[in-house]
C-alpha cells in the first residue's frame, strides 16, 4: 500500500472495467430478479423508506456501474432516469439490464465531476464516495446538477468504516487508514465483492471523506442539509468472520458482536434552496 494522486484515474476505471464480467457473471449480481416486474436492488429495498417514491421526477444516478440501483429507481415512478459511470463496459451491463427489466433509462460516459444536466433527484449509493479524490469538488457538481428545490439523496460506507483495517486473523477492529481526506491509499486486491474469479486489474486508488467534510462541501456548495442517519448494517462483508448476515434486512451484513461500537453505513439527505431562498446562517 502506498499514497498516490497522480493516476487515480487510470488506475480505477482499470479496475472497474475488470471487475464487469464478474459482476454479470453467474454468481455475480441478481440480474435474474429483474425479470419480476416489482423486483428492486436489495440497496435500493433498504432506501425506499427514506427516499420514498419517485413519481414525476427527473432522476440521475451518479456513479451507477451496471445499472441495477439505477434500474430500480426507475421502477419508483421516476419520469425520468439517467445512469451516469466512466465505464463503457458497465455502462453496456447497464444497458442490457434496463432491456431485460423493460424500462427506460439513459446511461451516459462520464466522470461524476463532469456529470451535467437539471434534475429533481441526485441519487449516489455504497461505495461511491471512496473512488473521488476532491469532496468538494463533487459537492459543487451536485448542487449544478440539481433544479431549485432538488434533492440529494445518498447513502454511504462510514468513513469510519473505511477507516478500519482489512480482515485480520484475531478478529480485532483496528483504526489503521485516514478518516480524514488524504491524498489516496492504493490497494491491490485479486478478487471483487459482487462474484468469483481474478480481476486482471487488481489495483485502485480510494479516497476517505470524513463526515464533517462531506456535510461542509455540501453546505458550501448551497445545499441545505436535511436529514442525517448513521446505520449499523452495511450491503457488504467487509470485516471477514467479524460481520454476519443482517437478520433483519436481506443483502446486509451487521457485526456478529458489538453492533453499537462503529457505524458502517449512513444516509444524508439535502436539498437545494428554492430560487431566492436565503441559504440558512452558518
Amino acid at each position: 500500500m502506498v499514497t498516490v494522486t497522480e493516476d487515480w484515474r487510470e488506475l480505477n476505471l482499470a479496475n472497474w472495467e475488470s471487475r464487469v464480467p464478474l459482476h454479470v457473471g453467474p454468481d455475480g449480481y441478481d440480474l435474474a430478479g429483474f425479470d419480476d416486474s416489482d423486483y428492486l436492488s436489495s440497496v435500493v429495498r433498504y432506501d425506499l423508506p427514506r427516499l420514498g417514491r419517485l413519481d414525476g421526477l427527473d432522476v440521475v444516478h451518479l456513479q451507477c456501474h451496471i445499472g441495477t440501483d439505477t434500474v430500480s429507481l426507475a421502477r419508483l415512478g421516476a419520469k425520468s432516469v439517467t445512469g451516469i459511470d466512466f465505464s463503457p463496459t458497465a455502462l453496456a451491463a447497464a444497458r442490457e439490464l434496463a432491456a431485460r427489466a423493460g424500462v427506460d433509462v439513459t446511461f451516459v460516459e462520464s466522470d461524476a465531476y463532469d456529470a451535467t444536466g437539471d434534475f429533481d433527484l441526485v441519487y449516489t449509493g455504497i461505495g461511491a464516495l471512496c473512488w473521488l479524490p476532491d469532496i468538494r469538488r463533487w459537492a459543487q457538481t451536485v448542487a449544478g446538477l440539481l433544479r431549485p428545490g432538488g434533492r440529494l439523496f445518498m447513502r454511504e460506507g462510514h468513513p469510519m468504516l473505511w477507516a478500519i483495517c482489512d480482515p485480520r486473523p484475531d478478529g480485532l477492529l483496528v483504526v489503521e487508514f485516514p478518516y480524514f481526506e488524504t491524498d489516496g491509499l492504493v490497494f491491490v486486491e485479486d478478487e471483487t465483492y459482487g462474484g468469483p474469479g481474478q480481476l486482471s486489474s487488481p489495483a485502485s486508488i480510494s479516497f476517505n471523506h470524513g463526515l464533517g467534510e462531506i456535510f461542509t462541501a455540501l453546505t458550501d456548495a448551497g445545499l441545505t442539509v436535511t436529514a442525517l442517519e448513521e446505520h449499523r448494517e452495511v450491503p457488504w462483508n467487509p470485516l471477514g468472520d467479524a460481520v454476519i448476515p443482517s437478520p433483519d434486512f436481506d443483502g446486509e451484513f451487521v457485526l456478529e458482536e458489538g453492533r453499537d461500537r462503529v457505524p458502517m453505513t449512513y444516509t444524508l439527505q439535502a436539498v437545494k434552496p428554492e430560487s431566492g431562498t436565503p441559504s440558512p446562517p452558518r
